[in-house]
């Protein structure tokens, strides 16, 4: 079993510096926020799962004097407000509330950069909306996240899994839903430091939020729309002794999710666990620099 798996089960029409944009005024709550910062070409960074935007602060101090950074918060998550979505989808909706911020900004083909749930949304944008990016990033996320436990997997055959797992979030006692957290986010980070604050960003997300967002990443296979991206794509995943499994498990398994995406660069990070932005922060910020060079 992938070590992002056990993260499951145990456990973007206005815009001024450093405020809030909602994609529909008329609802209780956006689906996204944006907080802006820096100057220069325009970079869009989408958090994962139950996570802050914060996780981009250490990067932030080393892209904003060069750089528009529109900093992404997803609604529901780490202390936010949760939105009305539709039939409890969340990638698609969010992918299209950016995609609506990029146009009412009219931001000039941003890149787009993703982590983890954040990465499924930039691959959904730039498919469903070629001509908006400049190019796209996917930080240690696949196009078919099931693929990470079962490299044959296919909607159909997950989804009594992603139902179960649904479930299993929304009716978990407070007690074992933080202690399943701790767990989990010990596979999911190396650095102690940073650690605390992901259990609490994950601990004050919306429970409903967190398994709808669960159910939609588990069964959402977007492999058949990676031909329709025409920007550069780089992903980096990453990967650690401690996994289990030898790195070129991992290559391989990157290398057949991302078959049908022409011209997409692949990098593998070592010696870090899933938030690479913390356990490698030097190797991350060269490699997102050299990204934005491109």
């Amino acid at each position: 079993m992938h070590r992002l798996f056990s993260v499951f089960p145990v456990a973007l029409t206005l815009l001024f510096s450093a405020t809030t944009w909602a994609n529909d005024t008329k609802a209780p709550a956006p689906l996204i926020t944006v907080v802006t910062e820096g100057t220069g070409p325009d970079v869009i960074l989408i958090p994962g799962l139950a996570s802050s935007r914060s996780v981009w602060d250490g990067l932030s101090t080393q892209l904003s004097s060069g750089y528009t950074l529109h900093k992404v918060q997803l609604a529901g998550f780490a202390g936010q407000a949760p939105a009305t979505r539709d039939n409890g989808e969340f990638v698609g909706p969010v992918a299209q509330a950016i995609a609506d911020y990029i146009r009412q900004n009219a931001l000039s083909h941003p890149a787009i950069i993703g982590h983890s749930l954040g990465g499924e949304v930039a691959l959904l944008i730039a498919a469903q909306h070629p001509e908006l990016p400049g190019r796209v990033a996917v930080i240690d996320a696949l196009p078919f996240f099931s693929l990470m436990f079962n490299p044959q997997a296919t909607k159909a055959s997950v989804t009594p899994q992603a139902n179960q797992f649904r479930q299993m979030l929304l009716t978990a006692s407070e007690a074992d839903f933080a202690r399943q957290q701790q767990q989990a986010m010990a596979r999911l980070i190396k650095t102690d430091a940073a650690r605390e604050q992901l259990v609490n960003a994950s601990l004050t997300s919306d429970r409903q939020t967190l398994a709808d967002a669960t159910y939609d990443i588990m069964t959402l296979d977007l492999r058949p729309q990676l031909p329709h991206i025409r920007v550069p794509v780089t992903v980096l995943y990453a990967w650690d002794p401690l996994y289990g499994i030898p790195a070129a498990q991992s290559d391989t398994l990157y290398t057949q999710a991302y078959s049908a995406l022409k011209g997409v660069k692949l990098t593998r990070v070592d010696n870090s666990f899933h938030f690479v932005m913390y356990d490698q922060p030097a190797e991350f910020t060269r490699q997102v620099k050299a990204f934005l060079r491109e």
